[in-house]
């Protein structure tokens, strides 16, 4: 998945806010709830217009973006 299937930035759409596309959903939401011990499917039972695949892509860029710049720093 592409990062423009994954997250929108839209100023028109909670202030700039980037949320999961085609949703309302920030994804702070989701971050918030991982910290607080949820778990995924809580994440997606509260957010249904939230899909498995967009947050598990979401993961993967956090992830990859990590490992980046730990390598980078390294």
């Amino acid at each position: 998945m592409k990062r423009a299937d994954l997250i929108e930035v839209d100023p028109e759409k909670m202030s700039g806010v980037p949320c999961f596309t085609g949703t309302r959903v920030p994804v702070t939401h989701l971050i918030d709830y991982l910290e607080a011990g949820d778990t995924l499917d809580e994440f997606l039972t509260d957010f249904p217009t939230v899909t498995r695949e967009q947050v598990l892509g979401v993961l993967e860029l956090m992830r990859e973006r990590l490992l980046t710049e730990y390598e980078t720093a390294a």
